[in-house]
């Protein structure tokens, strides 16, 4: 299967699928931490060139509650993220998954198919994520653990913040290669 993850600069998803034999891709506009199959640059551009499933993780600045005391303020920002956000959702690649945080985009297009928690996969920690599903089944937790921790959350201030926060755990990725796996 020919897989895209855009923006995605870890490979953590990527990574996963190509360790069960998926011709698999990440895309971003940063470079990719670890090499291998990567794309830097805009996804939008490479979205029609024939992939078979796309996971898309489009940055949540502007789109998740936890900054909505700033939406005010940064509101062609928000038109900038929703129109992106859309772009990847409502793509031609026939499988999608688009992820993001409990946000807006819930009453902006709908309700995600899927809200899914780290501790469902193995990481004792929370982080609710949702899931905008097409052509693909909900994710079946995998390994469920004690522990609530919220290490998102508390992630000390610093440059690399963001970039801690918004990586996708190793569980999530080992669950989706697994279970979509066509």
């Amino acid at each position: 299967m020919k897989i895209i993850i855009g923006c995605e600069f870890s490979a953590i998803v990527r990574d996963a699928f190509i360790a069960r034999g998926h011709d698999a891709w990440s895309c971003d506009l940063l470079p990719c931490e670890r090499g291998g199959n990567h794309i830097q640059g805009d996804v939008v551009k490479i979205l029609n060139d024939g992939w078979d499933l796309g996971i898309f993780h489009p940055p949540c600045t502007h789109l998740a509650v936890s900054g909505a005391r700033w939406f005010k303020t940064k509101q062609v920002e928000q038109r900038k993220a929703i129109w992106f956000f859309l772009e990847l959702a409502r793509c031609s690649i026939p499988k999608t998954c688009t992820e993001n945080p409990i946000g807006i985009m819930s009453t902006i297009w709908r309700k995600p198919d899927q809200i899914i928690q780290p501790w469902q996969f193995g990481h004792g920690e929370t982080k609710a994520t949702c899931l905008w599903l097409k052509n693909l089944p909900k994710l079946i937790p995998t390994s469920i653990v004690d522990g609530r921790l919220a290490r998102v959350h508390k992630e000390p201030p610093g440059p690399d913040r963001w970039k801690n926060r918004s990586r996708t755990l190793i569980g999530v990725a080992e669950a989706m290669a697994t279970q979509w796996n066509f």
